[in-house]
């Protein structure tokens, strides 16, 4: 069974071996590097490189409504990475720039190209296939720097410090009052009047799928950085992303946290069991998720809004919101019913053709409301099953990297924890909304899998180099 596993999330599959052997990679990797010897820009490639995902990073929370320029900066991110790519030495390490994961999104990508070539509505399809073949590329950028362990430690410090200046004016709304923008909440209930903030991002629900990431990390910093003052910059990010995140108001959100905040302490008692004394090791888990719980049930009882926000969850269709989504829901089953196999194509634009003849009256919406269900309307059914390969395989690759951190005491393990934290608790989040597509969410989305995917060494290069190693990697900040 353990053999089974291993093959299905291709743990020990010989990437190396295979590229060396293909026609394909020989004859487009390294094409143009007898120019890049002689050329002045590309020895600074992976810092231009970094540069443009900096400008990605930081644009994407400010520019929700108006995503031409973030979209030039991904077709930038796009062009650069084919270009690093076609110029590379062919050398032994750069095979490592594949990974499992890259082979589990160029599969999800070349089902989408087959959805688009049976979509109903080709041309809008097209038009979402593009934007999502940028977004894998921004990914197979981000992949490829991340290995740079300063390039790293600054890409997350960036987003970080981002989120902090998105969650300072969020907080400030909260306390000064901010327009609300439309409806989210049921007009009916005792929290129609009450301020959901947005920042930036024009949504609450946006907000709260931009930040979450940021609590995590955030909150994981508190234990990877050393130094009293970076710990205090640590506990003040974390503090403020989590007023926003509350003041958001996101009941997904709020889902979405809960999952993420499961995964790491499961995690962190994982990564610091071996220093922990046997009470410890048995009760840590226990007692945090326990403190966990007594903080809900104390903002549950102390916070009316909270209460309302939380219950309004199990009310079924007596909550607006919850009967808009399950009207939804209900189309979109009718909608996958009829095209099971491929979907009707990537891209909201498709769905805005298709869902009109699905719908339910007044009922109008750009999405599905769920990622998977959003995945299995696009792609269909094949594409949801390598949409769901995809997942296991990424969080198979980052849990066996965590067991190779673990051994080595390397700092390292700590992001990769937060990394696997905020993508569970983004999926759980996209559960019940679809923010996930939204290009502030996305590119973090595709930083965090590509974080993992950087950290990726084959298990049987991994054991060899531990036998001959007679240093460990060195625990780094």
């Amino acid at each position: 069974m353990n053999l089974i596993w291993q093959k299905f999330t291709l743990s020990y599959l010989p990437l190396k071996e295979y590229l060396n052997t293909s026609y394909l990679h020989g004859s487009l990797v390294g094409l143009l590097r007898s120019w890049r010897q002689t050329s002045i820009l590309l020895q600074w490639g992976d810092i231009i490189a970094a540069a443009l995902v900096s400008l990605v990073l930081v644009l994407a929370p400010f520019t929700v409504n108006n995503t031409t320029l973030l979209g030039l900066l991904l077709a930038a991110c796009a062009a650069f990475w084919l270009l690093l790519t076609l110029s590379d030495e062919v050398t032994s390490s750069n095979t490592l720039l594949v990974t499992p994961i890259h082979l589990l999104v160029l599969l999800y990508w070349g089902v989408s190209v087959v959805a688009t070539a049976l979509s109903p509505e080709k041309m809008a399809a097209l038009k979402g296939l593009i934007n999502f073949t940028l977004y894998l590329l921004l990914f197979a950028l981000c992949a490829r720097i991340l290995k740079s362990p300063r390039i790293r430690s600054y890409l997350l410090v960036l987003y970080l410090h981002v989120s902090l200046f998105v969650s300072i004016y969020g907080v400030r709304q909260k306390i000064f009052g901010a327009a609300q923008l439309a409806t989210w909440v049921d007009p009916e209930s005792p929290l129609s009047k009450n301020t959901r903030v947005y920042s930036y991002l024009s949504n609450p629900n946006l907000l709260a799928g931009y930040l979450l990431p940021a609590v995590i990390l955030s909150l994981v910093a508190v234990f990877a950085w050393q130094g009293w003052q970076r710990k205090a910059l640590a506990v003040t990010m974390f503090v403020v992303n989590m007023a926003c995140f509350r003041f958001a108001d996101s009941r997904g959100g709020f889902i979405g946290l809960a999952i993420a905040l499961i995964f790491l302490v499961l995690l962190l008692r994982y990564w610091y069991g071996q220093y922990l004394p046997r009470f410890w090791r048995i009760w840590l888990v226990p007692m945090l998720l326990g403190c966990f719980l007594a903080v809900f049930v104390v903002m549950f009882g102390v916070s009316e809004t909270f209460r309302l926000r939380i219950t309004s969850i199990f009310a079924g269709r007596e909550d607006s919101s919850n009967n808009f989504r399950m009207n939804v829901w209900t189309a979109v089953f009718n909608m996958i019913h009829d095209y099971p196999i491929f979907g009707i194509g990537p891209g909201h634009d498709v769905f805005n053709k298709i869902y009109p003849l699905y719908q339910l009256p007044r009922y109008n919406a750009l999405s599905a409301y769920s990622i998977l269900l959003e995945v299995a309307v696009e792609t269909g059914l094949i594409g949801l099953a390598s949409f769901l390969w995809f997942l296991i395989v990424t969080f198979n690759t980052g849990w066996l990297q965590l067991q190779r951190f673990r051994q080595l005491n390397s700092v390292n393990g700590l992001w990769l924890i937060g990394a696997i934290a905020a993508l569970a608790g983004m999926l759980g989040h996209g559960f019940v909304d679809t923010v996930w597509y939204r290009p502030a969410v996305n590119s973090i989305w595709w930083l965090l899998v590509a974080l993992v995917a950087s950290y990726w060494i084959p298990l049987a290069q991994d054991q060899t180099r531990q036998v001959n190693s007679p240093n460990p990697e060195p625990t780094a900040n």
